[in-house]
């Protein structure tokens, strides 16, 4: 492990994550723009209606997958509203989902933890830039991306390698289960779920 901007471990190789830490997370958030995507939109209209865009990382969305799989809760809480956001949400089955324009996420989470029962203590939440900075200061694992703000950065207890939208999602799952012990056995877990048949 490496220390990143501010003395936030960056993941280099190996689980720089404390097991004790990893081991107490049940809920693991993230953000949309720039942590599950690039950060880019596509704007456009077809016949008077308005389409947005976004391009999502198919081993990102393995790892929501491997997560859920390990008993996990995931949600996405996000400062921006889009369809896409809602089919990539659905199509991965997250646990909650919040799209908020006026990117309260603070409040967001709060409710969230409140309906499931949780302390802050038990999430990690990942993100990139200014709207997540209250919750990283919250949650008992702090997370930003490589392309994450500075801010952003000084906010967080792990700084990861990759990129939003490039495999951001994926090195820090992968992290976390395996601080958790948990990574081999999910894997051969998901290996033999696709090799039955049906």
């Amino acid at each position: 492990m490496i220390l990143g901007l501010g003395g936030t471990l960056a993941a280099q190789s190996g689980p720089p994550l404390d097991p004790t830490l990893a081991a107490r997370i049940r809920l693991v958030c993230f953000d949309v723009d720039g942590v599950l995507t690039d950060g880019g939109i596509i704007l456009g209209d077809a016949g008077g209606t308005r389409i947005e865009l976004k391009r999502y990382d198919i081993q990102d969305g393995l790892a929501i997958k491997m997560l859920q799989q390990a008993g996990i809760l995931t949600a996405i809480i996000t400062g921006r509203e889009s369809e896409s956001v809602a089919l990539r949400a659905k199509e991965l089955a997250v646990d909650e989902v919040v799209q908020d324009i006026q990117a309260r996420k603070v409040p967001a989470l709060r409710r969230i933890l409140e309906r499931r029962g949780l302390d802050w203590s038990e999430v990690a939440f990942v993100g990139d830039d200014l709207p997540d900075i209250g919750v990283l200061r919250l949650v008992g694992l702090p997370v930003a991306v490589g392309n994450a703000s500075f801010d952003a950065v000084q906010a967080a207890k792990l700084r990861l390698q990759k990129t939003g939208g490039a495999g951001a999602v994926r090195e820090f799952v992968e992290l976390l289960l395996r601080a958790r012990g948990d990574w081999d056995t999910q894997v051969e877990r998901y290996v033999a779920s696709r090799s039955e048949e049906r």
